[in-house]
């Protein structure tokens, strides 16, 4: 019989997961010290208040203020700061949606279209003068 493809069992049945927990314990632990790193970096460079929208923040709601690369690459971290922008999370949010349409080619221009768009040719009140006339 014909063995199939794809993951098969360990002897015993037992899977073991202690070296999978111990990578992914590594890593997250990583990118927590390398995000706290720059954020806070970031936070004692710029003011807090949302670059794009002007939003201010406090101690109460600094948790909403968030740091964003501007090449959208999060290992490129100078420590002049000039890849980060601190954004709200909505901004921030805005950002990264524009760039997955970017990378995917859809909305390349940001709203921006290259022909100007033609004028509209329906006219919803053409006759309107000539309706009131009738009265």
């Amino acid at each position: 019989m014909a063995r199939e493809p794809g993951p098969t069992k360990p002897k015993g049945n037992k899977i073991d997961t202690t070296k999978l927990d111990k990578l992914v314990a590594s890593a997250r632990n990583s990118a927590d010290t390398r995000m706290k790193g720059y954020r806070e970096r970031s936070l004692s460079l710029h003011p807090h208040v949302c670059a794009r929208c002007g939003r201010e923040f406090d101690r109460e709601n600094l948790h909403e203020l968030t740091v964003h690369h501007k090449d959208h690459d999060h290992d490129n971290n100078p420590k002049d700061g000039s890849n980060w922008e601190n954004l709200c999370l909505y901004c921030h949010d805005w950002e990264h949606q524009k760039y997955t349409h970017l990378i995917v080619g859809e909305l390349a221009n940001f709203g921006v279209t290259k022909e100007k768009p033609k004028a509209a040719t329906h006219s919803p009140f053409a006759s309107l003068s000539k309706m009131l006339d009738k009265k």
